[in-house]
């Protein structure tokens, strides 16, 4: 596998790629990074495929920007083409899991010419509607806040995240996975 970072407008992406053939992108999802996608790089490889995760922007070894409109959809759909053209590449498939997924489909959605192919993972494409995302989301958590809300007012995250991540991340992901115990 190769690391490199893809430097493009304003930002560097971290991309790590395997393998050669037509390409294809590789978004991952939250609370993810390139890594998701291991086992997936050395399989599209040996299939004849150029198989690139990257870590979407503000993740990993990616840019981070500060500006909250930076982490717009069209910012994101941008890094995903860029990438594809920065790597020498026309076209791609595109596939996306988790947040990713709304990625990969605005991003084939957005540029239809670079993007041939689309494949979601765990996240079933939604039209646009008349209701903001960010209003969807705090419909979903019903009487309790829905995690994409918390991450909404810049600062809030942080400032409870950033003094243990690596405790925060296992609580967070065997809150959200562990089946309850019994006593």
């Amino acid at each position: 596998m190769k690391h490199h970072l893809v430097q493009l407008p304003g930002v560097e992406i971290h991309a790590v790629e395997q393998g050669s053939g037509p390409l294809v992108l590789l978004v991952h999802g939250f609370p993810e990074l390139w890594y998701s996608w291991r086992h997936q790089l050395p399989a599209l490889a040996e299939a004849g495929y150029r198989a690139v995760a990257i870590d979407v922007r503000g993740y990993g070894r990616s840019s981070a920007p500060d500006d909250v409109a930076a982490y717009r959809m069209r910012e994101l759909v941008a890094d995903n083409a860029g990438v594809v053209r920065a790597l020498g590449a026309d076209t791609a498939a595109i596939v996306g899991h988790d947040w990713g997924s709304p990625i990969a489909a605005n991003s084939a959605l957005l540029e239809p010419d670079v993007f041939t192919a689309v494949a979601l993972l765990g996240v079933p494409y939604t039209p646009r509607n008349g209701m903001r995302p960010t209003d969807a989301f705090a419909m979903a958590g019903g009487d309790e806040e829905f995690y994409v809300s918390y991450f909404q007012e810049p600062g809030r995250a942080e400032r409870e995240i950033d003094p243990d991540v690596r405790g925060w991340l296992r609580g967070f992901v065997t809150s959200s996975t562990a089946p309850p115990t019994l006593s």
